[in-house]
């Protein structure tokens, strides 16, 4: 018996690696596009249009890493990497013969705007402005750009992903050596790395900044949840469009830092404020945006869906990344 196809770009990185095993472990026959080392490359159209022909699946999990710093190289990578890998797959799918039924394309929970008054659902959620929202809103419009009558089109706005992943190596690795209390926003010297980008560039360039005191809101998701969601969505052919891939159980920066601490038997964890982290996010080379920034994003959809997560709360979820961590082999 020919077993359905399954093409995921993007296969090589943490998120894509676990949703290459679980549609293998489905029975798919899964099949990659990336830079090397893939079953097509990025540019080759024919390649491209030959795999997602007749294809059950598509999941398009291909882009930069947002995990440095935000040059006007990455800048543009990041964008490029996002918008053209998604209009190369929509081509592809475009001239098919026999379309993909479901197409699933990474997004961002980002897209929302810096909230802590309320939860952003899919239905409700107001768009932020600014380098991150425009990099997200340029991506979906891509997506869902054009016809595809053939094809179901999900995207995937993703909160951060616990597992062992750079997000959860980087928070674990400030509590182990003290420093995991709370990020602390608030003034630094003006800069234009966050001012918008792409066709329709919001925001008035400057870098925002907010009071929080560690209160701005954490939403998250364990990479089972990411591969459950996808199965869930997959199996449910009345979902399309956005969905948000974050747990019911949002934290706020505060109560993530301590619970850290209570994961990895930390007991002391000093608190960061923004002219702290600016210094150190340079040497590190990446953007303290990915800490300070409130984002509460709700699974409205998946929960009305029925979506029962695996982990909804935060601390059962750090410590089963952390305990996996420790039994994997470096």
């Amino acid at each position: 018996m020919t077993r359905p196809v399954a093409v995921i770009a993007g296969a090589s990185g943490f998120v894509g690696t676990a949703v290459r095993r679980a549609l293998a472990d489905d029975g798919y026959d899964v099949r990659t596009i990336g830079r090397t080392g893939a079953d097509a490359r990025w540019g080759d159209g024919a390649g491209i249009r030959s795999l997602v022909d007749g294809a059950a699946i598509v999941v398009n999990l291909a882009g930069k890493s947002v995990n440095c710093r935000y040059t006007d190289a990455h800048r543009d990578e990041i964008l490029r990497s996002r918008v053209e890998t998604t209009r190369e797959l929509r081509d592809a799918i475009t001239d098919a013969a026999a379309p993909p039924p479901l197409w699933l394309n990474a997004s961002t929970a980002t897209i929302y705007r810096y909230a802590l008054d309320r939860p952003q659902t899919e239905a409700d959620g107001d768009l932020g402005s600014g380098f991150s929202v425009d990099v997200a809103r340029t991506w979906e419009d891509e997506f869902f750009a054009a016809e595809l009558p053939g094809t179901r089109r999900v995207a995937l706005r993703m909160a951060i992903v616990l597992g062992d992943g750079p997000a959860t190596r980087m928070l674990v690795r400030l509590a182990r050596i003290g420093l995991g209390g709370p990020q602390n926003d608030g003034w630094w010297f003006p800069h234009r790395r966050y001012r918008g980008i792409g066709p329709r560039p919001s925001g008035d360039g400057r870098p925002p900044w907010h009071r929080s005191r560690g209160r701005q809101r954490f939403s998250w998701i364990h990479i089972d949840d990411v591969v459950g969601a996808i199965r869930f969505v997959r199996d449910r052919p009345d979902l399309a469009g956005p969905v948000n891939l974050a747990a019911p159980g949002v934290s706020d920066n505060r109560s993530l830092m301590a619970t850290l601490r209570r994961v990895v038997g930390a007991p002391v964890g000093l608190p960061a404020w923004r002219f702290m982290l600016e210094p150190a996010m340079f040497v590190l080379r990446t953007e303290p945006e990915l800490i300070l920034k409130s984002r509460w994003a709700e699974p409205e959809v998946l929960t009305e869906a029925g979506y029962r997560f695996t982990y909804p709360d935060l601390e059962p979820a750090l410590r089963d990344v952390v305990a996996d961590r420790a039994r994997s082999p470096r």
